[in-house]
């Protein structure tokens, strides 16, 4: 067979008809409204762009297919960043579809330099490579990860506490090559019996593996025990939250949320959601907010962990201080950094447990990069509020008393750094039981974007097989449990509280303890292809 098809004389129109078919197909397989249900069509996405590839042409060409395609993708997937800001929401989608083609420039070197089918089965080890390459660094928004399309399919994907998110990635792209083989051969009137094996294999092995997951972890209970969690949802419009509301106001309604819910529902932990206090209560000059809230937990008595903006002081003979990323407070001279942070609060009045954000949103939260170009922060999309927030570093594990289990260890993770498997491994690794999230996906509106962003975090339960209590400001608030399955949810755009039980865990998954076996071998065996490639390129 001619992997190089001859080619054909076509209009620019009809030429980008088939990787503008792929652009749709995998913009409509992400996560959507709950009612649309199309992952599927993510396992043949690829193949109309791919067919689309087999011919010669220039290779400028070829890659505007690619680029096209995946504009289209992005366009479909993100386009509800533009409610938030329209600058930030054009800069992302162009990003995105520029990065999600990088992959694509060594399948088209390949294809030059060894024909189409070499490239073509390269391409599963290329783009996983890569997806994982990207996710590494600061520049990265990593939303369309393309095993991500799958969050919703939970009997199939539970493999991905071996694998991780990124073998969900690497099965697709199997599959849409070998998809790509069975339309080529239904076109030469063949078939093949251990290609369409094959084909039934990559179906029937998920099934397998997920009715034997379903079985050993149903029903829902550890042996560990649970913790009684209660969501305060307090659906304040993020818009008017900085402007139109006082702190005296923010505060007074999550207080009446919260005593009626530690009055009805007698929880061990009350979880409020990102930025829900939007002032720095840590700080000296609102010490009168700190002492109120202190009071209303030993009231209450019940530990809280709630988002909250934190500022933090530098000597001017500190190596901060002299960092390129810091401010400097002319009336008390000293330099700060400000941080989107979480802390957890116990009644007992103990230091508050404390973490700063690591993965902020690519100039939205922090410019990518201005420690070291201060110049760069500028180029800021603030949405409202606060904006050049400070990157945190460290991983901690918060802990609280329960009433049944002791000691209860929680991680918490801040909105978009759900989307960073890495992340939510180094907190189950350092001894979190159970995770907890808080977000404010209220820029969005009533777009699919909150559900899409809901979506994706029962990926890192499935990885970590950890259940998650997600606290978010206007919705989705919910509970997930180790399968990725949402067992309790508030009514997104609705001021209520949400309680349940959350199964603690301490075991660890075999991705949770290797979580980037997957992608590092993909990286080895792309360079290994590329290198014989360059080395051992076709003869005309």
């Amino acid at each position: 067979m001619n992997d190089n098809r001859p080619a054909r004389h076509k209009s620019g129109a009809r030429s980008f008809g088939l990787p503008l078919l792929s652009g749709i197909l995998l913009g409509i397989s992400f996560p959507s409204y709950p009612f649309v249900r199309l992952e599927l069509l993510a396992w043949i996405a690829f193949v109309p762009l791919l067919l689309s590839l087999r011919q010669d042409e220039p290779f400028g060409s070829a890659f505007r297919k690619v680029w096209f395609s995946m504009l289209v993708f992005s366009s479909i997937a993100l386009w509800w960043v533009s409610l938030a800001t329209l600058p930030g929401g054009l800069l992302t989608i162009l990003a995105e579809s520029f990065f999600l083609s990088v992959p694509f420039l060594a399948f088209l070197l390949l294809k030059r330099w060894k024909g189409f089918r070499s490239a073509l089965f390269s391409l599963p080890f290329l783009w996983t490579a890569w997806e994982w390459a990207y996710m590494q660094q600061d520049l990265s928004l990593g939303w369309l990860t393309l095993g991500n399309s799958q969050a919703h399919l939970s009997f199939m994907i539970q493999y991905a506490d071996i694998t991780g998110v990124w073998g969900i990635t690497f099965w697709l792209l199997w599959f849409n090559v070998l998809a790509l083989q069975v339309w080529q051969d239904r076109q030469e009137g063949r078939v093949r019996p251990k290609l369409m094996g094959g084909v039934a294999l990559m179906i029937a092995l998920p099934l397998f593996y997920g009715g034997l997951a379903f079985r050993e972890n149903m029903p829902e209970e550890s042996s560990e025990g649970s913790v009684k969690v209660s969501l305060v949802q307090p659906n304040i419009d993020p818009a008017e939250k900085w402007k139109r509301y006082s702190g005296a106001d923010i505060m007074d309604v999550y207080y009446r949320l919260t005593g009626k819910a530690v009055f009805l529902d007698n929880p061990e932990l009350v979880i409020w959601p990102e930025t829900a206090i939007p002032f720095y209560i840590l700080d000296s000059r609102y010490s009168g907010y700190l002492h109120s809230l202190r009071l209303s937990l030993k009231e209450w008595n019940v530990p809280l962990l709630s988002g909250f903006a934190d500022i933090v002081y530098f000597h001017p003979e500190s190596a901060e201080a002299k960092s390129g990323n810091v401010k400097y407070d002319g009336p008390s001279g000293r330099y700060f950094e400000t941080y989107n942070a979480s802390m957890l609060l116990t009644p007992d009045s103990r230091k508050p447990q404390v973490y700063h954000k690591i993965h902020l949103v690519p100039f939205a939260e922090r410019v990518p990069y201005v420690e070291y170009l201060p110049w760069l922060d500028q180029f800021t999309f603030s949405l409202a509020g606060i904006s050049g927030w400070g990157k945190g570093s460290d991983f901690p594990v918060m802990e609280f008393n329960s009433r049944s289990n002791g000691t209860v260890k929680t991680a918490n993770i801040i909105c978009y750094e759900s989307i960073f498997p890495s992340l939510v491994t180094a907190f189950v690794r350092n001894g979190a039981q159970f995770l907890t999230l808080v977000t404010n996906d209220g820029w969005y509106s009533t777009s699919y974007g909150p559900y899409q962003h809901a979506a994706i975090a029962k990926l890192r339960c499935i990885e970590n097989r950890r259940a998650m209590a997600r606290c978010a400001n206007t919705g989705i608030t919910a509970f997930i449990d180790s399968m990725g399955r949402v067992y309790a949810e508030i009514p997104w755009w609705e001021a209520k509280t949400l309680t349940a039980d959350v199964p603690l865990s301490s075991r660890l998954t075999f991705y949770t303890r290797y979580p980037d076996l997957l992608p590092e071998a993909a990286a080895v065996v792309s360079g290994v292809l590329l290198a014989a490639g360059f080395f051992r390129r076709k003869r005309a």
